[in-house]
């Protein structure tokens, strides 16, 4: 296990190649082997480029309209209830992490999909044994189910038009790329179990220290106003912008420290391939080896008074290695704008329409399997 940014830097970026990603078995045959998370070398280098390329800010730009209009719909059905925040948060990054992958084509199947996704989902966990009966054998059966939609949707994109998607799956779909099907459902379920249950958490997470700080709260609220109070008197429901979300700064450090304080992503797995030395140490062939981001994330050395929650501390930028809530290096988080983006989005119209309390004591954290507020944090949700 390794906790210093120095050690975190030789394992993730300069000598990356000496450190595969590796993960349990079971993870594998539930995602599919051909996913991007358990590969290297030249097949992972082609599909990172791939995941990159429809998620480059001038990709994600143009889908500020549609993941707004989630993000209403998703805070209208909680008006005046009581809400799990993280059962919610992951409808909305579920819908979202749709919209990115399959575009406007998603609302056809978005429950069939939502359905088997959960069932995978409740598996995910528990023990590998494929007997009848088990929540392993549930999910595997509902892997299976996820790749028959998938094909369905891609033998429909191939008879019709595909040249007017920009999506993910237009981009795994290019012929010189050569993707076979089965790469492209392996890679569509990662990304779809990549980009969800983590930015739900985070939402969650961040729900509940603006709760906490009322002045945070405060001038994230004020700097939300300010951007809506500039949109036309006329329209007051003028839709966002990407350049209004530019103009986010506060909003942008209070993700940043939350993502510090929660470090949803504890740890990552790698494993040596050879015996390296570092500073003294041997780490052997074949030994796993863990970067711990919560570690390096909280330690007094990078961070001064690391338990308190100060998003100011980000007006300055981090020492080097010492920040890496994406991971790092050729296998860091390729979806990370557009989960920035789904959250200043939420955050615009929950801070300038709604107030919220949270609902019995939130002291303890359970993890499943990423960190989360006790009982997922449930809140009541009004309209101001």
């Amino acid at each position: 296990m390794i906790s210093s940014p120095a050690a975190a830097k030789l394992v993730l970026v300069t000598k990356s190649h000496l450190f595969k990603p590796t993960f349990p078995a079971s993870k594998e045959r539930m995602i599919g082997k051909q996913a991007i998370f358990f590969h290297q070398g030249d097949y992972h280098f082609k599909l990172r480029r791939l995941v990159l390329r429809a998620f480059t800010p001038e990709s994600i730009k143009n889908m500020v309209s549609d993941i707004e209009s989630i993000a209403i719909d998703a805070l209208h059905s909680w008006e005046n209830r009581l809400i799990n925040t993280f059962q919610e948060m992951k409808t909305f990054t579920f819908n979202v992490a749709l919209l990115s992958i399959l575009g406007k084509d998603e609302v056809v199947n978005r429950e069939d999909l939502k359905r088997c996704y959960y069932i995978l989902e409740k598996g995910y966990n528990s023990m590998p044994i494929n007997l009848p009966g088990t929540l392993f054998h549930k999910s595997m059966k509902a892997r299976k189910e996820l790749a028959q939609i998938l094909a369905k949707i891609l033998s429909g994109r191939r008879e019709t038009n595909k040249d007017q998607h920009n999506d993910l799956l237009a981009s795994f779909m290019e012929d010189k790329e050569e993707l076979t099907d089965e790469q492209i459902a392996d890679n569509i379920i990662g990304v779809i179990f990549a980009a969800r249950d983590t930015t739900a958490s985070v939402l969650t997470w961040i729900i509940k220290y603006l709760a906490e700080n009322p002045s945070v709260l405060r001038s994230v609220t004020e700097e939300q106003e300010a951007i809506k109070n500039c949109q036309d008197d006329d329209n007051q429901d003028k839709i966002l912008s990407w350049a209004d979300t530019k103009k986010m700064p506060i909003t942008s450090r209070v993700i940043q420290e939350t993502l510090r304080v929660a470090s949803i992503l504890s740890f990552t797995f790698r494993e040596a391939v050879q015996d390296v030395e570092f500073e003294g140490y041997l780490i052997p062939k074949g030994w796993k080896v863990l970067p711990l981001f919560r570690n390096i994330h909280h330690s007094a050395d990078n961070f001064p008074d690391p338990e308190k929650f100060d998003p100011s501390r980000f007006q300055v930028a981090p020492k080097a290695n010492t920040f890496m809530p994406f991971g790092s290096g050729i296998h860091s988080c390729p979806g990370n704008e557009l989960a920035k983006l789904e959250i200043l989005v939420l955050l615009h119209h929950l801070t300038t329409k709604y107030s919220w309390s949270v609902v019995g004591p939130q002291t303890g954290i359970q993890y499943a399997p990423f960190a989360l507020p006790q009982n997922g944090l449930p809140i009541k949700l009004s309209l101001k």
